[in-house]
C-alpha cells in the first residue's frame, strides 16, 4: 500500500474549514446531535483542534474540517487504511472525531471519544449499524494519553486498531463501492447522553490530531 493522503490542517487545498453537509444546512450548528457546536471557518495548525465558549450564548466556537468541497476533494475508498496518532483531550463535554460523510451517510466513525468515560473508545459503521464500546485502559486510553487508532475500510469488515491490538472486526464491511469524504473535528456535548463542560469551567477545550494517513 502506497500512501494517498497525509493531512495538513492548514492546507486550504486539502479541507474545507466549518462548513460540511453533515450539519443541518451546512451548518453552523447541529443542536439535533446533541452538540453545543457554532463552527467556525479556522485551519488547525499543527493538527490542535479547538471549542471555545461563546460569550453571550451556551454554543462553543469548533473547529471542523472536512474535504468535501475542498479542491483535492480527497475521498476514501473501499480497501483503504487511515492510521492516526491523537492526544485525547481532557476536559468534560469534549467531543472528539475522526470520521467520513457523503450525500447524508456513508459514515464510518474511526473514533469518538468523551473525557467523562475516561478508558472507552467508540468504533460504529453506520452503514451496517455495528459498533463496539471498547475499554482500552490497557492500551492506555485515557485523558491527555496519546493514542494511535488505524482503521481498516474493508468491503467486507471494517477493523479498528488501536497500536498493534485488533480492538473490533465488524463483519460486515462498506461494500465494494463505498466512498466517503473526511471529516475530523471537535464537538462539544449538551448533556444529553454526555455531560456537558460546567459554565465554572475551562472556557476553552481541545484535542490533537497529530497525524493522519491514508494508505491505498
Amino acid at each position: 500500500m502506497a500512501v494517498v493522503f497525509d493531512a495538513d490542517f492548514t492546507s486550504p487545498q486539502q479541507w474545507v474549514a466549518g462548513r460540511t453537509s453533515s450539519y443541518p444546512d451546512m451548518g453552523p450548528t447541529n443542536r439535533g446531535d446533541h452538540k453545543l457546536d457554532r463552527l467556525i471557518p479556522a485551519f488547525c495548525p499543527g493538527g490542535v483542534f479547538s471549542a471555545t465558549r461563546g460569550r453571550f450564548s451556551r454554543l462553543w466556537n469548533c473547529n471542523l474540517l472536512t474535504t468535501e468541497g475542498s479542491p483535492e476533494g480527497f475521498q476514501l475508498r473501499s480497501g483503504d487504511l487511515l492510521r492516526a496518532e491523537v492526544v485525547l483531550p481532557t476536559g468534560i463535554g469534549a467531543w472528539p472525531a475522526i470520521w467520513t460523510w457523503r450525500d447524508g451517510g456513508n459514515e464510518v466513525d474511526i473514533f469518538e471519544y468523551h473525557p467523562d468515560h475516561p478508558d472507552l473508545l467508540e468504533f460504529s459503521n453506520h452503514l451496517a449499524d455495528t459498533n463496539l464500546y471498547w475499554h482500552g485502559s490497557s492500551a492506555g486510553v485515557a485523558p491527555g494519553a496519546t493514542v494511535r487508532i488505524s482503521t481498516s475500510l474493508g468491503a467486507d469488515s471494517v477493523e479498528w486498531y488501536v497500536g498493534d491490538t485488533l480492538c473490533y472486526a465488524d463483519g460486515s464491511g462498506v461494500g465494494a463501492d463505498w466512498s466517503a469524504y473526511l471529516i475530523v473535528n471537535l464537538s462539544v456535548s449538551d448533556g444529553t447522553y454526555h455531560p456537558a463542560p460546567s459554565f465554572w469551567g475551562p472556557r476553552r477545550l481541545g484535542w490533537t490530531c497529530q497525524s493522519l494517513q491514508v494508505e491505498r
